[in-house]
């Protein structure tokens, strides 16, 4: 895929994005084809979507990889413009995915740069300078996006929406991250439950594999960058005027609403 028609297939998902309209799929002549082609369309309409606060993980859970039919994870942006705090109230007519899911982050302490050797679990860990709790509600451009593949998911930067960060925990390394539940309440009554281990086993993996796959594609993980590990629970439909607040125990709590 050449340049031109990665900045023309980003500035289609970029302009449906801003519109809030679905497509049915990318023009043929600038559809990516495999996921290389699909992170080219995405670093593409990173320059049109303006600064990113850091990356998510898409589909570590086999809930979330139910939910748009793939079988591995992927990597996206997260954009400033979508970043929230908690206790946002969030647009939600336009949302296709209509989704929630409740999330740990880690915010890098420092860089993990590209380099020929993969990474290992415990210097990536090394590299994280915080844990927060977050929720993630995904979105995607595409009517169809079971159909769309994975390369146009990819493009469409893994199906990014907004993302609500969440306060920082105190004490946490060292601790049971796999065995760590989490539940969802709408209206104080719990409406999904998860566990750390639905995120690739452990949300540590999760980031030990962006680690390695943004060392191959990318610039590498930088310090300050914020990474979203994929959702703990399985994905819960969210309508308008729902408020959700994700309960992770001893970790505390992270809120959002969304407007009637």
């Amino acid at each position: 895929m050449t340049d031109e028609r990665a900045r023309e297939a980003a500035a289609i998902l970029w302009s449906a994005w801003q519109e809030k309209r679905l497509l049915e799929g990318l023009p043929e002549h600038c559809r990516p084809r495999d996921l290389g082609e699909g992170y080219a369309v995405q670093r593409a309409l990173g320059e049109l979507a303006g600064a990113t606060i850091g990356w998510k993980i898409a589909a570590t859970s086999k809930a979330g990889q139910a939910h748009i039919r793939v079988d591995a994870p992927s990597a996206g942006r997260l954009f400033e413009c979508f970043a929230h705090a908690s206790g946002a109230t969030l647009p939600a007519r336009h949302l296709h995915m209509r989704a929630a899911e409740a999330e740990f982050a880690f915010r890098m302490g420092r860089d993990l740069p590209p380099r020929a050797r993969p990474y290992e679990r415990d210097e990536v860990m090394a590299a994280v300078g915080a844990l927060h709790i977050a929720i993630e509600v995904p979105d995607s451009r595409f009517h169809d996006y079971v159909a769309a593949g994975a390369a146009q998911i990819v493009g469409d930067d893994s199906c990014a929406g907004y993302f609500v960060l969440g306060p920082e925990v105190a004490t946490w390394k060292g601790d049971d991250l796999p065995g760590h539940t989490v539940a969802l309440r709408k209206e104080g009554a719990v409406v999904a439950t998860g566990i750390g281990s639905n995120v690739l086993g452990d949300p540590r993996l999760a980031l030990t594999w962006l680690a390695n796959e943004l060392r191959q594609r990318e610039r590498g993980l930088r310090a300050g960058e914020i990474v979203t590990t994929g959702t703990c629970i399985p994905p819960y439909t969210i309508g308008p005027g729902d408020a959700l607040t994700a309960d992770f125990g001893t970790y505390g709590t992270v809120s959002v609403a969304f407007e009637p």
